[in-house]
């Protein structure tokens, strides 16, 4: 399994390991990622990257991300409605807001007892899980 990438710079280097070139449109869509935090459909990097001055085409937006995400230098999250991008590659969890259809990455760390189990069941030998938590957003606490 890749290293994670834990900086912008780390995906640019990832991307000339794979021999990926660094177009304009590619460090665009980089740059959003690891400025932004968030999951994003295509869509929505368009739009953004549009509304900032930086000119991408719909197409080259779905085939940059697609290149990005075979090579691990992009997560890709397919989602009923439609597939999600983020910038954290290495394992971990989501939390899905029900309400604003935001996706949260958590670290969660399951315990060596319950991995065991889950392998004693299944007959497999578990080498990186992800857990999908589904929920809606608390209110905010008023202040005293």
């Amino acid at each position: 399994m890749p290293r994670p990438l834990d900086s912008l710079e780390a995906a640019l280097e990832r991307c000339r390991e794979c021999n990926l070139r660094l177009s304009r449109q590619r460090r665009y869509i980089l740059e959003l990622l690891w400025q932004c935090g968030e999951h994003l459909s295509a869509r929505e990097i368009y739009d953004r990257l549009n509304q900032q001055g930086k000119p991408i085409g719909h197409t080259s937006v779905y085939q940059n991300l697609e290149a990005l995400a075979s090579h691990n230098i992009v997560e890709c999250l397919d989602r009923a409605d439609g597939r999600r991008y983020g910038n954290r590659t290495h394992p971990h969890s989501h939390v899905n807001c029900l309400d604003s259809n935001r996706i949260l990455d958590v670290d969660v760390e399951l315990p060596p007892e319950l991995l065991a189990q889950v392998e004693q069941q299944t007959g497999t030998r578990i080498q990186s899980y992800r857990i999908e938590f589904f929920g809606v957003e608390k209110p905010a606490q008023s202040q005293r």
